[in-house]
C-alpha cells in the first residue's frame, strides 16, 4: 500500500527534526565546557613590532598619505578638498538649507582637522623611512 502525502510529509518532518536534534546536542555540549570561548579564538600575542612589514609597505603608505593631503589642499574643483566643501557649505547657507548646512559644516570641521593629522603622519613616515634605510645598510 502506498502512503498518502500527509503521512510522507509527517515522516520527512520527523526525520528532519531528529537530525537537527542530533546535530544540536554536540554543539550544546561544547558550549557547556568549562573552557572560556575567548581562548578558542584568541591568537597569540605579537612576537615583534612588525617593523619588516612596515618597511615593506612604506612606499604605498607614503603615497596614500601624500595623495590624501594633495586632495584636501586642492581647489574648489577637486572632489574631497576642503575648499570644495567650504563652497558647498556656503551654497547651503545661501539657499537656506539649515539642516544640510549643519551636516556639511560638521563634515568640514572633521576634514579641516584631518589635514594636520595627515601632515603629522607624513612626518612620522619620513622618520620611519630613514630608520628603515639605516636597517637595510646594517
Amino acid at each position: 500500500m502506498l502512503p498518502n502525502r500527509r503521512t510522507a510529509a509527517t515522516a520527512i518532518g520527523a526525520l528532519a527534526l531528529s537530525g537537527a536534534l542530533i546535530w544540536a546536542a554536540p554543539a550544546q555540549a561544547e558550549s557547556a565546557s568549562p573552557a572560556p570561548a575567548a581562548t578558542k579564538t584568541a591568537k597569540s600575542a605579537p612576537k615583534g613590532d612588525g617593523a619588516k612589514a612596515i618597511c615593506r609597505r612604506l612606499p604605498k603608505t607614503q603615497a596614500r598619505v601624500d595623495t590624501a593631503i594633495d586632495r584636501l589642499k586642492g581647489g574648489p574643483t577637486v572632489m574631497g578638498s576642503v575648499a570644495r566643501l567650504e563652497q558647498r557649505v556656503a551654497n547651503a547657507q545661501t539657499a537656506g538649507h539649515t539642516q544640510v548646512h549643519d551636516y556639511l559644516n560638521d563634515r568640514l570641521t572633521f576634514r579641516k582637522n584631518l589635514l594636520p593629522t595627515l601632515q603629522k603622519r607624513q612626518d612620522d613616515l619620513k622618520a620611519v623611512s630613514a630608520w628603515c634605510s639605516a636597517q637595510d645598510s646594517k
